[in-house]
């Protein structure tokens, strides 16, 4: 094999693998888009047992085709009091046999299953009306391509198979599984997708490029690797998730060393687990992870229990830096730069009003006079941010701004505005709310609760949602998030009659919480309205608004 054959090869390769790599990213971002709140409430109610935990962490890591988004959506749970750390660390590990399950079922091929998958993904996306439906056809078109980045890994590695230098790289590989181990931990980590990583080491098996036993143990380095993306993106996260996180890394990654050195002692165990090298080696991972979920889930509880040893909270004295403001007053002359500032301040405003809004709502289950004092703190400083902002874009109004400057002004200012009336919603109503619970000593009703929690969750999905189109810009997500507030008034008002049913039924606790329970969903509804607002200069720039809702 000539030097251009080997550089082809190797670019058809690294062209297959970034395709995989993109094709995983494409179904987990239609999954997140479009089925985001559901699955958010779906794993808040998994904390009733360890093993409807575990169950629920697969199935949605089988939907989101990546253990690691499900361990970053359960950290926010636990670091809000949502979740024990127990039972986010029973979730996280049903997530990686989830994991494993997704690779089996993406190694089946199908000839006609590429194009079908293409056609109705091309149709859905096109044609489908709705957030949802769009992202259905999102995810087909992604599984499609991973099917064809499989394939295409397939044909760009048969010229290879009888390469005296590849048999010699392969079998070094095959005879130091450390080495092996090591690189399928870093390629893992590196392309931050272990679903991608296993694909490819089972597709290179499977073409006999790599012994089996060599890509068995890249699998187990993979999961280590897995592992260690989440420990990474959580490292700033309160210390409860941070545990949970610490603990799937050290029980996922030294059960993965474990079976490392079980097969480089014996590699003929491995032959157990299939007739050909793809079966053996995906199977491998399956076996892995469900026999690691079987014997970690009853020893979750003494698990977090050491760690909570060793893992303290900070006592030191917190020296924290003053925060400093974006408005810069030596560009009020230069509107272009000075209004980029503000839309910085704007940002910073609608990630204090997140934080708030994420504190809130424990304190309907257990007052707590610190947490309610902090919000209050932060109140006051939103206050004090939205004023300066008008004052800022009211002084660069003084100069005769150009058309779009000016009525990106007017636009940043009526942000500014709504998001004000989003940080009283939560210090001014729903903080007063909280309170209320706890000096008249009453409690919703679990279904009212339950209720409130699923809202609360639907409106902060869209919060963030909400400061991601602050950043980007982008006229897609600004259409999904004003969408979602027509889709938010329906669900209160939907909710609204359900607790009316409950009043009629009777129900002590419905009565005697009545109105709590309702301001507090309207207080909700205010604070995505707020948000939502964020969306419609977007649109109306794009020319995708309505003038008028009327016909």
């Amino acid at each position: 094999m000539n030097e251009p054959q080997v550089i082809q090869i190797l670019i058809s390769i690294a062209g297959a693998a970034a395709l995989l790599i993109w094709a995983v990213r494409l179904v987990r971002t239609g999954v997140e888009r479009g089925f985001a709140t559901p699955m958010r409430v779906w794993l808040r109610h998994s904390a009733k047992n360890r093993l409807l935990a575990a169950g629920t962490g697969m199935g949605a890591a089988i939907l989101l085709q990546s253990a690691t988004a499900v361990a970053v959506l359960i950290s926010n749970f636990v670091s809000k009091g949502s979740l024990t750390t127990a039972v986010g660390l029973a979730i996280l590990l049903g997530a990686d046999v989830g994991s494993a399950i997704v690779t089996q079922l993406l190694m089946v091929r199908q000839p006609i299953l590429i194009p079908l998958l293409i056609l109705i993904g091309v149709v859905v996306f096109l044609r489908g009306e709705g957030s949802s439906t769009r992202q259905i056809g999102r995810i087909l078109i992604g599984l499609a391509l991973i099917f064809v980045s499989l394939d295409m890994i397939r044909s760009a590695t048969e010229p290879m198979i009888a390469n005296p230098g590849t048999q010699a790289v392969m079998g070094y590989l095959g005879r130091d599984l450390l080495t092996a181990f090591a690189i399928g931990a870093v390629f893992a980590w590196g392309v931050h997708s272990s679903v991608a990583a296993v694909l490819l080491f089972v597709t290179l098996a499977g073409q006999g490029i790599l012994p089996a036993p060599a890509a068995g143990v890249m699998i187990l380095g993979a999961n280590l690797g897995g592992a260690f993306i989440a420990f990474i993106l959580t490292l700033s996260a309160p210390i409860a998730s941070r545990r949970m996180i610490m603990a799937n890394l050290i029980l996922r990654g030294g059960g993965a060393i474990f079976a490392m050195l079980l097969i480089a002692g014996a590699p003929d165990l491995i032959e157990y687990l299939g007739k050909t090298p793809t079966q053996q080696t995906i199977n491998l991972h399956l076996v892995f992870n469900l026999a690691l979920a079987l014997l970690a889930l009853p020893i979750v509880g003494p698990t977090i229990s050491v760690l909570q040893r060793f893992m303290l909270k900070s006592t030191s004295t917190d020296h924290t830096l003053e925060a400093l403001s974006a408005l810069d007053p030596t560009l009020i002359d230069k509107p272009q730069r000075g209004l980029d500032c503000a839309a910085r301040e704007l940002l910073g405003m609608g990630q204090r009003i997140e934080r708030m809004l994420a504190a809130i709502e424990p304190l309907y289950d257990k007052w707590d006079q610190a947490a309610g004092l902090s919000i209050s703190k932060e109140d006051a400083i939103i206050k004090k941010m939205h004023l300066e902002i008008k004052l800022y874009l009211a002084r660069m109004g003084k100069k005769e701004l150009e058309e779009d400057l000016s009525r990106r002004s007017m636009d940043l200012a009526s942000i500014a505005s709504s998001l004000d009336s989003a940080s009283d919603a939560i210090a001014r109503v729903m903080l007063e709310l909280a309170k209320r619970l706890d000096a008249q000593d009453l409690q919703f009703s679990p279904k009212g609760r339950e209720e409130i929690s699923a809202f609360s969750d639907r409106v902060q999905s869209n919060v963030q949602l909400a400061l991601n189109v602050m950043m980007n810009q982008n006229p897609a997500e600004a259409r999904e998030l004003v969408a979602a507030k027509e889709q938010v008034r329906k669900v209160e008002q939907k909710l609204q009659r359900s607790h009316i049913s409950r009043l009629r039924e009777g129900l002590s606790e419905s009565i005697e919480t009545s109105n709590i329970h309702q301001e507090t969903l309207r207080a909700l509804k205010q604070i995505n309205t707020a948000f939502s607002m964020v969306g419609y200069p977007i649109l109306l720039k794009s020319g995708t608004l309505l003038k008028s809702r009327l016909s």
